[in-house]
């Protein structure tokens, strides 16, 4: 599978959860694989919900956001996370430019809890980077897929 998100914001928010630790390329490769993971599915669920409502466009409140926050506040880019949000459903469905930013918002949020639980796990492990290692158990841990 190829990952849709760019790195390099992901890796900032790692790093903005990681304090004074160095951050390794692979953990944000590892992070960003599992942020496409969890906005595909997160778009399924929301497909679903619209078609139960008579829809073909995904809205905000499908990604269970009642307040958009504004996308120049967000680190991940949006038109990425509308690419994640189309990989698993189908073209009709349309994503709404305000649930592209919605998305954007939860898989931050989701990122952020990710950076900041393998950052502690690197500092139990008493290291100064963090590793995939760490992005990968603390899903294990957190029984994420």
């Amino acid at each position: 599978m190829s990952v849709e998100l760019p790195f390099a914001p992901v890796d900032t928010v790692i790093r903005r959860n990681a304090g004074g630790l160095r951050v390794s390329a692979d953990a944000a490769e590892e992070l960003a694989r599992r942020i496409q993971q969890r906005g595909a599915r997160l778009a399924v669920d929301a497909a679903e919900e619209a078609t139960a409502d008579g829809r073909k466009t995904l809205m905000p409140s499908d990604f269970g956001v009642g307040e958009v926050p504004d996308k120049d506040a967000l680190e991940l880019p949006v038109a990425p996370v509308d690419r994640i949000a189309r990989l698993d459903i189908d073209d009709d469905y349309r994503v709404a430019m305000d649930a592209r930013v919605a998305l954007a918002s939860v898989l931050e949020r989701f990122a952020d809890d990710a950076a900041a639980a393998a950052a502690d796990l690197a500092r139990h492990a008493d290291r100064r980077t963090v590793k995939a290692a760490d992005v990968r158990t603390y899903f294990e841990l957190a029984q994420y897929y």
